[in-house]
């Protein structure tokens, strides 16, 4: 008779964090020059915000940003793919570009594009 392996077994690989720590704080790192930052667990991710506004978040360690019908086009025009929720793209959230993730010159100047877009599209309170 077949015997039946624990779900715990040590053979068993871990299951991966959706956002690894280092990944976070690389790119907290990355975006230090764009003022007061803060990185908020979300979901298995990182969210992040500044000046109260969320730009942009961490999933599976790929940093996506905030786009809107405004800064929208600069992501298209790079190549970058939207951030993809149950088989169904974002038009909202896009990857951020490889050099985003190497200079910080470049990650600030993305994020303050996402920064921007989300200020601009961000709810008025009443």
């Amino acid at each position: 008779m077949p015997t039946k392996r624990s779900s715990s077994s040590a053979s068993s690989p871990k299951p991966k964090p959706r956002a690894s720590r280092e990944f976070v704080a690389h790119v907290t790192e990355l975006l230090g020059g764009l003022g007061q930052l803060t990185a908020r667990p979300m979901f298995g991710g990182h969210g992040f915000y500044c000046r109260g506004a969320f730009f942009g978040f961490v999933l599976g360690d790929v940093l996506y940003l905030k786009a809107d019908a405004q800064s929208r086009s600069r992501f298209l025009e790079a190549g970058l793919k939207p951030f993809v929720w149950n088989k169904r793209p974002s038009v909202n959230y896009y990857r951020a570009p490889p050099e985003a993730l190497e200079s910080p010159d470049a990650a600030v100047s993305w994020a303050r594009d996402a920064l921007d877009a989300a200020l601009r599209t961000r709810k008025k309170k009443p």
